[in-house]
């Protein structure tokens, strides 16, 4: 069993009794992006930097550190039929606590004074991470750095992330987990193999869940089943529908949104009450998600009705989106957008006269 974790024990994407990327030797799904790098590890030319893209929650820092696991546990390389490495196998140990001298993992970390983790990967991190590259340490086998995320790089780390990827030394491989690639510097994309990661099947992420070991309290099937359908192939957004709160917020906005024809504004303004308070960030995140779903769900049930119809749903939905990272940005409030957002649909909605 794995030890519980200490209050200040913090990394990104912590989700409580879940284990971590790289405590987890499974991977359930991506086939063929294992395949890809199997074949790199027989061809014996493996590429020295892999962008391993994808939304969040699907597995991709898995798969990285899965990858990582097996060439620590094969320094010599091979030619192997899956990347499964025993969990008793040594290097699943030390993948598992990043103490192997070939390993690092560059990403946003607690400062030692700080109670909260650092908002991006700072260029002394990624100095000190990428100081692996310079040393003898670890002559046998590859020389591994798991980027998690790329998104948490600032400009300056990013920087330095590039000059290793340009000029790298031998033996060495980059794992580059980012939620969006595109977003990447192009000079450090266009050194990367891309591998895109797609969204798990809904069955994928039950699987999923289902195989988490105790201290987590396994939900029961149709709770699960809930949450799978919802998760829109992400176990972390799985997960989210399962915490009762977020479970019954997505069933409120589900109910307001069936009946847009006669809007009922007094639910609607205690649910925008509810989401205007900082701490509901992931609450507000949630209702935006059950809110896309319906739009898209309107706009393929919709696909008889001419453009201009269909038009200007996607035009408000565009409006919300807008209004929602302008909210973020400037800390505005958030009641007159969730108003706002149930009275466009509602307009976008009404038969035409």
């Amino acid at each position: 069993m794995r030890p519980e974790r200490l209050p200040e024990d913090v990394e990104p994407g912590d989700l409580p009794h879940i284990p971590r990327p790289r405590e987890q030797t499974s991977l359930v799904g991506h086939a063929e992006a294992e395949a890809a790098l199997i074949e790199g590890i027989a061809s014996g030319r493996l590429h020295h930097a892999w962008l391993i893209g994808g939304p969040r929650g699907i597995g991709k820092a898995t798969l990285a550190y899965r990858m990582a696991r097996w060439l620590i546990a094969n320094p010599a390389g091979g030619t192997p039929k899956t990347l499964d490495v025993d969990p008793g196998h040594p290097a699943a140990r030390q993948v598992a606590a990043l103490s192997h001298p070939n390993l690092v993992a560059l990403r946003r970390t607690r400062p030692p004074t700080a109670k909260t983790l650092a908002t991006k990967i700072s260029v002394d991190a990624a100095r000190n991470a990428l100081d692996l590259f310079g040393s003898t340490a670890g002559n046998a086998g590859y020389r591994i750095c798991i980027v998690d995320s790329a998104e948490d790089l600032n400009a300056n780390s990013a920087n330095a992330l590039l000059k290793m990827v340009e000029e790298p030394p031998p033996r060495c491989l980059f794992l580059i987990v980012s939620h969006a690639p595109g977003r990447l510097l192009p000079t450090i994309r266009s050194r990367c193999r891309a591998l895109t990661l797609r969204p798990l099947a809904e069955a994928e992420v039950a699987r999923v869940v289902a195989g988490f070991p105790p201290p987590f309290v396994q939900p029961d099937a149709e709770a699960l089943a809930r949450a799978a359908a919802l998760s829109e192939g992400s176990v972390a957004q799985g997960m989210a529908m399962l915490d009762a709160n977020t479970a019954n917020l997505v069933t409120e906005v589900e109910t307001l949104l069936t009946r847009l024809d006669h809007p009922d504004w007094r639910r609607i303004l205690a649910l925008a009450e509810k989401l205007s308070g900082r701490e509901s960030d992931e609450m507000f995140a949630a209702s935006l998600d059950t809110v896309f779903r319906f739009v898209s769900a309107e706009l393929d049930r919709r696909q008889h009705e001419g453009p201009a119809r269909l038009a200007a749903l996607v035009e408000v939905c565009d409006k919300i989106a807008r209004a929602a990272r302008e909210a973020a940005i400037y800390n505005l409030d958030r009641r007159p957008l969730v108003l706002s957002l149930f009275g466009d649909l509602a307009g976008a909605l009404r038969p035409a006269a």
